[in-house]
């Protein structure tokens, strides 16, 4: 059904469903409408989250950007939606969040009473005009220019998925969360990324004089190339390292034959990032999670305590701030 519904994401395959489990202990697991011996028509798949810090809820899915229920109309939607409102009716759950990436059947009323919990921008790029085309939407001083500086200082470029690379992103991510004053994913977070992923996974990177500049990791799906991190060393920011990374994963996405590159979400306040997409010549749109019930813990109230949080994480040493990490992000999800 993966390969074929085109709803489908890198986010509902086993490989990102797997890390999430090895990682954090997320426990997969789908509602459909078919019954035993059936084909698989349909499906909205959860994590279970149990934290005794956060609450026990189902996710649909931790640290995903988005996740489009896999439904066949509005009735399989609307079955699949009474279940959950059941399960959480029982006590079960604390909430049940959806992050679609639309809702054409999405309705919030009494029988179904879903709230609007997050909101944030949703960028993509559009693959399918040639090359220059989308050079020419690039901005001219911000993007189109640095790409030529790159080229000047004779960036190296690499591309794979061995540990030594994984090595060097991950000592660049340590030092761009840092930068933001945020704990960075456990390493093993990634090492299982890699494991679960395979070749849908790359990472690529650019670096001057062997000492690494900027990289970011990629994850595939049929058509879709999927930006999900991204790090740099900002002692070398003006070299340019970054758009040309982008520049070149847009080149080799076409020659692949994929149609989009989905940029991810962005949060409403982070003007920088939006400005940085935008510049790329990502087409932007509104991306919304939803809750039930309406009474659970907003975004709005978690962005409070992540604001307080930073206060503390940008004091600490990173023999410190390494290990929270590894102990917080598994009751984020």
């Amino acid at each position: 059904m993966l390969e074929e519904h085109p709803d489908a994401s890198v986010f509902h395959t086993p490989g990102w469903l797997g890390a999430l489990k090895r990682t954090y202990g997320y426990e997969p697991v789908a509602f459909t409408t078919a019954r035993p011996g059936q084909p698989l028509g349909n499906g909205m798949v959860f994590c279970r989250v149990k934290s005794w810090v956060t609450g026990s809820r189902l996710v649909s899915l931790p640290f995903s950007d988005h996740c489009q229920p896999l439904v066949d109309g509005p009735d399989s939607f609307t079955s699949l939606l009474a279940v959950l409102h059941q399960e959480t009716r029982r006590g079960r759950w604390k909430y049940v969040e959806l992050r679609p990436l639309s809702a054409p059947y999405l309705t919030i009323d009494d029988n179904a009473p879903l709230t609007k919990s997050e909101q944030f921008h949703f960028h993509r790029i559009d693959l399918q005009p040639d090359s220059a085309a989308l050079f020419g939407e690039f901005h001219k001083s911000c993007v189109q220019r640095k790409i030529r500086r790159a080229e000047r200082e004779s960036l190296r470029y690499e591309s794979g998925r061995s540990a030594d690379l994984l090595d060097r992103f991950y000592a660049l991510l340590v030092l761009t969360r840092r930068r933001h004053q945020l704990p960075p994913q456990p390493l093993v977070w990634f090492q299982n990324l890699l494991k679960g992923l395979g070749d849908r996974l790359t990472i690529r990177m650019v670096s001057k004089d062997k000492q690494p500049v900027a990289s970011i990791l990629t994850l595939a799906h049929r058509t879709s190339l999927v930006y999900k991190y991204g790090c740099s060393d900002e002692q070398f920011h003006n070299l340019g390292g970054m758009p040309l990374l982008f520049w070149t994963a847009i080149q080799e996405a076409k020659e692949a034959g994929f149609r989009e590159l989905d940029l991810g979400r962005s949060d409403l306040d982070n003007s920088g990032l939006v400005q940085f997409k935008g510049h790329l010549g990502a087409t932007c749109s509104s991306l919304s999670y939803y809750r039930y019930p309406a009474n659970a813990e907003t975004g709005q109230v978690r962005s409070w305590g992540a604001r307080a949080a930073r206060s503390v994480f940008s004091r600490v040493p990173d023999s410190v701030l390494l290990p929270m990490g590894k102990l917080l992000y598994r009751h984020l999800g």
